[in-house]
């Protein structure tokens, strides 16, 4: 949503500081700033600091639109700044009634096909974790969330993950069960892992946070959608477009 210009003070406040590799950004975020409330940009900047990338969601040719939905809703509730989508069979399309606006916070990355996004994932240092019920191996209690970064990967709706997933993961995941059904629907099932891996991340990962510059990269984008005319204001201030 755009917010009105409340303010006409540019310089710079005492939370601008992302070290000097974002000096661009800051630069331009603390110029920003000048044009939200105060509270609205401690709210931004206190969001982006509580988020990783250190773990990541992969989901498999997602059908259902409200499950597309509910996936980027939890990513964005417990910090999960990026997820991955392979959109073979199906348009990863989130319903906007239930995803809320929360898909303007998250990045989504979308591949062709499920080889290219596990190349692309492990091109980026992950391991890759696949999410079923069928396979006899860790538990989110017993998953060792201090090997190194990781990709959760949820299949589709019906089928699950692909043989293609199977054959190619370095781990599988199971949530454990007492009931009579087998398994949840996939967006229960991610609901719990994001909430439960993630706040074991952050009380045993020495270094899950995204990095300073990063953490600029992310909010510069997340303000220049929240000011109104914030591409002008920044052209009038530095003489050209960010």
């Amino acid at each position: 949503m755009k917010m009105k210009n409340t303010a006409n003070n540019d310089s710079p406040g005492p939370d601008f500081d992302f070290g000097p590799d974002a000096a661009h950004a800051a630069e331009r975020i603390a110029c920003l700033a000048g044009f939200m409330t105060p509270e609205r940009y401690a709210v931004l900047r206190k969001t982006v600091s509580m988020r990783t990338r250190y773990m990541t969601v992969l989901a498999e040719n997602m059908y259902h639109g409200q499950n597309a939905a509910a996936l980027i809703r939890h990513c964005e509730a417990f910090g999960i700044q990026e997820m991955h989508t392979v959109e073979t069979l199906c348009r990863f399309d989130p319903n906007p009634d239930i995803a809320r606006g929360t898909d303007q916070w998250v990045d989504v990355q979308r591949h062709r096909s499920t080889a290219e996004a596990l190349a692309a994932l492990r091109r980026d240092g992950y391991r890759i974790v696949a999410t079923t019920p069928h396979r006899e191996d860790v538990t989110p209690e017993t998953f060792d969330v201090t090997r190194g970064p990781f990709a959760l990967v949820f299949g589709t709706e019906h089928a699950g993950i692909s043989d293609e997933v199977i054959a190619g993961a370095d781990e599988f995941l199971r949530i454990p069960m007492c009931g009579m059904v087998e398994s949840l629907n996939v967006s229960a099932s991610a609901a719990i892992l994001i909430y439960m891996l993630s706040e074991r991340v952050r009380l045993t990962v020495g270094d899950w946070r995204m990095d300073e510059a990063r953490q600029a990269e992310v909010l510069y984008r997340w303000m220049m959608s929240s000011v109104k005319d914030a591409e002008g204001i920044l052209a009038r201030k530095f003489g050209n477009l960010p």
